[in-house]
């Protein structure tokens, strides 16, 4: 994986926990900002989302491979 996808996605994870805890946090929520909070979590999780998807990708592709090469290994033995 590079590495700046995993930067963006542990910052992106980072800015979640954070928008959490603003809202943990207030006792009284100021509605506009909330919902630019909101609005902002709600990319970072389609963002995230998008990016978990692709490793899960990577990860099927890496393991077809090692499939691959068991099975051409134990045909050429």
């Amino acid at each position: 994986m590079p590495k700046e996808n995993t930067k963006n996605l542990n910052n992106d994870l980072k800015r979640l926990s954070e928008i959490t805890d603003w809202f943990n946090d207030q006792e009284e929520v100021d509605v506009e900002e909330g919902l630019k909070k909101v609005k902002e979590a709600v990319g970072l999780i389609k963002a995230g989302k998008s990016r978990l998807k692709e490793i899960e990708n990577e990860f099927e592709e890496i393991k077809k491979e090692i499939e691959t090469e068991e099975k051409t290994d134990k045909e050429n033995n």
